[in-house]
């Protein structure tokens, strides 16, 4: 079943809870609370209904725990029909393939797609009738307005707009209110959301009764009932299954007008109850002509409701101290209960959570406590994967023995399976030494993306010894995650900042002791302005090559095998030829940088940073990157870390039949600005193999 629904039912149940304990809870108290709290208290059952969200630990997270682990031990497996093997590659030869899966399920579940399929899309039946009954309230909220409109006069008695606008004064509302006519109203009624209206059925009303009219209306107003209303009423259209949420609508619908009574009572005073009652009396009389919504607000109600009404406002008084706090503890009382239920817990399916759905500590590897053997748990393994469901194969998984664990942790994590490698880690147990070893292996293949499955299991000091190692080696990528996994954006970004400023430090100084010197981008061999300046790895993995036609020398730097600088040379001829080839155009040799790339291997996930560069208007930017294996890669450059504002991106995914490349060729201008950016490559879609190419810049004289 989508877990969006999933989400919704357990709302539904969290919110239809609230409601019979709200419904018990006024049974007993009666009138010895405030209505205004009786109407309010609602508010809290309408968010619990709307709002998807809870705490990690809650009662329905518990029992959708207990429930998987029960459905687990108890529920009969699929019975196994014979088929001809089909073995799946990529684990070890061992005394345990028996566990692992070795038939194809496709026959022996000929209905299980189809069932998959159904559960997987009844989302859509909920969605759809819940959409049509908010259509439907609302062609006939707009029905009404249309026929109140119809017959709608506005009122140009100015001694019954100046009463209006006295009551209005004393309410507190400065925002004017309209007060029009309409025979065919059955009582006065407020309209309008932005732009409010008193609706009257006739202005031959006494004055007295005219005043509660106004300030009943404008109580409404002032407290934006009619906005509660549709929101009771959205809430009641999403959970169209439950006669609770039906029966929560009826009941805010008579605590509005039983709460509004109250307001006004309060302000008028109670010795005003008989004649307010009366008001009320003489709008019932006008009852039948035509019956208001419940998106209105309006002075009448049924005969029923206004009978409750007469005797609750005769019966008015203001509350003791005692009441006032009996209504302080009912509301934490509620709140607490509306927490603590909780929701369907999203993480079991997302797989984003430290803990792991696990059967009773201290099981037999061998024998599960319902007495099932290894075996049988390694044919549920196999079945669940085969169907890709992810929760039971967590359940499953652990049950196996370690060895075979760690068969399907080889498996998965050759094939580059992430989800359902999450879902075994999870199942995991968190001393197991299979942890600790495939942790290693992903940090030591530079796979970041699993090895960040390992780091949501991590507690934070964990975290900061491998944050400690990466730091270490030197491994930026890892370093980057770890930050971000610990909270910690601030201190990459200062430890980036110092790590590049001390290599352009180091690497100037290295240039100096050879002769060379650097003023701004303009290179000096022995006090002579270089024309080109080359300097390339070893591994042939990056360099840097500028061209200032003002120059008069040509060298490059000279480097052993183990990337030291060991001096520069004068370039020949035939070594100047061979790197320009025939460029004519004097522009392409104004200024150029040519960044090769050459990397045999790309960790999927990683990001490789290829240097920081000052760019300016009018600066050409050419891409030509090719990758022998891999699925998806992206070239681009940002202002400050990678995950900022891309500029120049170009992100290609292999099609059938075609190499992978990033070809393309930009001009720096608007919306980007000249700058310093830094230039990075990634490998989006899974690793990436036998990456090679270049990244060419021409740049203008910034000056």
């Amino acid at each position: 079943m989508n877990t969006v629904l999933k989400i919704f039912l357990s709302m539904s149940f969290s919110g239809g809870l609230l409601i019979l304990a709200l419904l018990l809870a006024k049974r007993f108290l009666k009138d010895n609370i405030s209505r205004q709290w009786q109407y309010y208290i609602w508010l809290v059952v309408v968010l619990r209904l709307v709002l998807p969200f809870g705490p990690e630990v809650s009662l329905l997270g518990k029992a959708y725990q207990a429930a998987g682990q029960a459905i687990a031990q108890t529920a009969p497996l699929p019975p196994q029909q014979p088929s001809r093997a089909t073995p799946i590659t990529g684990i070890e030869a061992d005394n345990e393939n028996e566990d692992l899966p070795t038939e194809d399920l496709t026959t022996a579940f000929p209905f299980q797609d189809m069932k998959a399929s159904l559960a997987n899309h009844i989302w859509l039946v909920w969605l759809v009738a819940a959409f049509g009954l908010l259509i439907r309230k609302i062609t006939i909220y707009q029905g009404f307005i249309r026929y109140i409109k119809a017959g709608l006069t506005a009122v140009s008695d100015i001694e019954l707009l100046d009463r209006l606008s006295i009551v209005a004064g004393q309410s507190g509302i400065k925002k004017p209110i309209e007060l029009c006519v309409n025979p065919l109203v059955s009582s006065p009624l407020l309209i309008g959301f932005f732009h409010p209206c008193i609706v009257l059925p006739s202005t031959d009303i006494p004055e007295k009764n005219l005043q509660y009219i106004f300030l009943h209306e404008l109580t409404h107003y002032k407290r934006r009932d009619m906005f509660y209303k549709w929101l009771v009423q959205l809430t009641a259209c999403l959970h169209w299954f439950n006669p609770l949420v039906h029966l929560m609508n009826r009941e805010i619908t008579k605590a509005c007008e039983f709460s509004c009574d109250e307001a006004v009572l309060a302000k008028m005073g109670s010795g005003n109850a008989q004649d307010y009652g009366k008001t009320l009396l003489d709008a019932m009389a006008a009852v039948g002509r035509y019956k208001e919504k419940l998106e209105t607000v309006s002075l009448s109600g049924n005969k029923k409701l206004l009978k409750e009404r007469i005797r609750a406002i005769m019966n008015f008084k203001k509350k003791s101290t005692a009441a006032h706090f009996l209504t302080g503890v009912l509301t934490l009382c509620v709140i607490f209960i509306a927490v603590s239920v909780g929701i369907y817990p999203v993480a079991a399916t997302t797989g984003r959570t430290t803990g792991k759905l696990q059967v009773a500590e201290g099981k037999n590897t061998k024998q599960g406590k319902t007495g099932t053997s290894s075996k049988d748990y390694a044919s549920q393994a196999k079945r669940y994967y085969k169907a890709g469901s992810m929760p039971l194969f967590e359940i499953a998984f652990s049950r196996l023995n370690e060895k075979s664990q760690k068969n399907w942790l080889k498996k998965l994590y050759a094939d580059g399976d992430f989800a359902f490698f999450s879902a075994a880690v999870r199942g995991l147990d968190k001393n197991s030494p299979l942890f600790a070893k495939f942790t290693k292996k992903a940090y030591a293949d530079e796979e970041i993306a699993f090895f960040s499955i390992f780091t949501d299991c991590m507690e934070d000091a964990e975290l900061e010894l491998w944050l400690d190692r990466a730091m270490e080696d030197g491994n930026w990528a890892f370093q980057s995650m770890l930050f971000d996994k610990l909270g910690r954006d601030g201190e990459l970004d200062k430890l980036e900042k110092k790590q590049e400023k001390e290599s352009a430090e180091a690497q100037t100084a290295q240039y100096r002791a050879i002769g060379v010197s650097m003023d701004g981008k303009d290179y000096y061999y022995k006090n002579q302005l270089v024309n080109i300046f080359l300097d390339i790895r070893p591994n042939k993995s990056f360099y840097t090559l500028n061209i200032n036609p003002k120059g008069t020398v040509n060298i490059k730097i000279v480097r052993n095998k183990n990337n030291k600088i060991t001096g520069a040379a004068y370039m020949t001829e035939a070594e100047v030829a061979e790197l320009l080839g025939d460029m004519d155009d004097p522009d392409d040799k104004a200024d150029m940088e040519i960044i090769p790339v050459n990397f045999k291997k790309i960790a999927s996930g990683k990001t490789i940073f290829l240097g920081e560069y000052t760019l300016s208007r009018g600066d050409k930017i050419w891409y030509d990157i090719s990758a022998k294996t891999g699925r998806g890669m992206k070239v681009f450059f940002t202002k400050g870390k990678q995950k900022d504002t891309v500029y120049w991106s170009v992100h290609n995914l292999r099609q059938p039949g075609e190499p992978l490349k990033c070809t393309a060729d930009f001009t720096v201008g608007p919306p980007a600005k000249p700058g310093t950016y830094k230039l990075y490559l990634k490998a989006t879609n899974g690793a990436l193999g036998n990456v090679t190419g270049n990244i060419s810049l021409a740049l203008t004289d910034a000056s």
